[in-house]
């Protein structure tokens, strides 16, 4: 099945398994690839701002990360075969990553919760081989040390946890430089690995209400849930174009 397009970016239909087969692909290939993981909030925004689906659209892969955009693709003529989000991408990474002595790096996140995540997912993936941490809160000056102690590190995987759309920018900025088979970015996934922040239980994500949840837990959330009304009527009128 070939990629849809959700208000003008590159959605890719795979499966959790199909992306994590994919990432494979990448890391035996071994040249840079940029792997996105799109929800409705960034997509809106990139609607919005060229430059954001320019880099989306560059990207290797890009999965559906959330209901609204398997509604919005739905709604658009496509049906895509189930979420991959960040976090649940990340942890099939690591459990396959174990398997087949991948590296990682993380980098992101206040000062000690990328390395209290690395620590969770090497209990939780036995074999798992972490090649390096780093906090997010660099400055440019100290940005060239970081490339560097990367590319030092050799990392198959580089987890990049600076928020969306900031982690996808820093990883089109860098990719080439960084020469990491694999570069992703994963919002907040660091402070849930971490126990900084709670992802919502299963049912509640069944529900296609994680984003409420989510709300719930950080009310100054509430402001960038404005976009997802925006986000639905731009794809209701989009879908009106196009029937």
């Amino acid at each position: 099945m070939s990629s849809c397009y959700v208000l003008g970016n590159r959605v890719d239909p795979l499966t959790l398994a199909g992306a994590v087969a994919r990432v494979a692909e990448f890391i035996a290939a071994g040249n840079p690839h940029h792997v996105v993981t799109l929800n409705a909030e960034i997509a809106y925004r990139a609607y919005r701002e060229p430059d954001l689906r320019a880099v989306i659209n560059r990207a290797h892969l890009v999965t559906a990360d959330g209901a609204g955009i398997l509604w919005a693709a739905r709604k658009l003529g496509t049906l895509l075969p189930e979420r991959v989000t960040g976090i649940d991408l990340l942890q099939a990474l690591a459990a396959e990553g174990a398997r087949r002595g991948w590296r990682f790096y993380l980098y992101g996140a206040a000062p000690g919760v990328a390395e209290a995540a690395a620590a969770r997912l090497v209990r939780e993936h036995p074999g798992l081989v972490v090649a390096g941490t780093s906090h997010g809160y660099l400055s440019a000056r100290e940005i060239p040390g970081l490339i560097e102690a990367i590319k030092e590190a050799r990392p198959h995987i580089l987890l990049v946890g600076l928020g969306a759309p900031k982690q996808e920018y820093w990883i089109a900025g860098h990719l080439k430089e960084l020469q990491v088979p694999v570069a992703m970015g994963v919002g907040g996934s660091f402070d849930v690995l971490a126990g900084r922040a709670r992802r919502a239980p299963a049912w509640v994500q069944r529900l296609n209400l994680e984003w409420l949840y989510r709300v719930l837990q950080e009310p100054a959330r509430v402001k960038r849930t404005l976009a997802l009304p925006k986000f639905m009527l731009a794809v209701l009128r989009q879908a009106c174009k196009k029937g």
